[in-house]
């Protein structure tokens, strides 16, 4: 109830402030709309069914490329993590390609797949995969080692401690690279969609730049500010929801 409050609380005074400035003549409104004009322009669109469309193609692209990236890097860092001598070979590798954009990919993707939902696909998949990689390899390392002397007391094989206590163990700190990943990709698939796209939340925004139709442009940035709201809870729920069946305890502060 503490979190639902917090919300409506920050978005009236998210609208209140956007309102104020609409109606301060700093702006003239073709330029900057006000919330009932963006409003008004996500009703139309939503209205004509080419909203339902946008946000299906946004969400099939980013919802493909994240589950892939998050599988992959979980299973790679899982196993880089439980054997650190290859992890000493293969990280110089990763903090090599780590910090080049996804952007800076875009262009050699578009060539070698033309454009469509690849590209898109491709950069959500690597805008989240390092973060879950790093952090799942970091969380596996620093595992106590009373988990592993237990699973020695139960002659557990490593495959069944690998996945039946290590994972649980440090999911925690897999879970929060998971939020943050969420973050980076919805990001980017907004990147993607502008530069190789003909649907989606991103094109539609290149249209409505095109089209000088400020209120659609922004509403377009208001529904993909809700949709990485919502995914974002989405997130937090199955965490909840994996810490219940593992018997995590959370802060009572966080529980809040």
């Amino acid at each position: 109830m503490k979190k639902v409050k917090a919300y409506v609380i920050s978005f009236a005074v998210l609208l209140a402030a956007w309102q104020l400035l609409a109606m301060s003549g700093l702006f003239p409104s073709s330029l900057f709309p006000s919330p009932v004009q963006a409003a008004q322009a996500l009703i139309r669109r939503a209205a004509s069914g080419a909203l339902i469309l946008d946000i299906g193609a946004s969400m099939y692209r980013f919802l493909l490329g994240y589950i892939l990236a998050v599988v992959s890097a979980v299973l790679l860092g899982l196993l880089l993590g439980w054997f650190p001598k290859a992890w000493n070979y293969v990280n110089p590798i990763v903090q090599f390609l780590r910090p080049i954009s996804p952007v800076a990919w875009l262009p050699f993707i578009v060539l070698w797949v033309g454009i469509g939902d690849i590209p898109a696909i491709v950069i959500i998949f690597i805008a989240a995969f390092f973060p879950v990689l790093l952090t799942t390899v970091t969380a596996v390392g620093s595992i106590d080692p009373v988990y592993l002397k237990i699973s020695d007391n139960f002659g557990l094989g490593k495959v069944q401690t690998l996945f039946g206590i290590v994972f649980p163990a440090a999911f925690p700190q897999i879970a929060n690279a998971l939020h943050i990943a969420v973050g980076t990709a919805w990001i980017f698939l907004v990147v993607g969609e502008m530069a190789g796209s003909q649907s989606g939340l991103g094109y539609l925004i290149v249209d409505a730049r095109n089209n000088l139709q400020t209120d659609m442009l922004m509403a377009a940035i208001v529904m993909i500010g809700i949709l990485g709201i919502v995914l974002d809870l989405l997130i937090r729920c199955a965490q909840e929801h994996a810490e219940k069946i593992w018997g995590i305890q959370r802060k009572e502060a966080e529980e809040d």
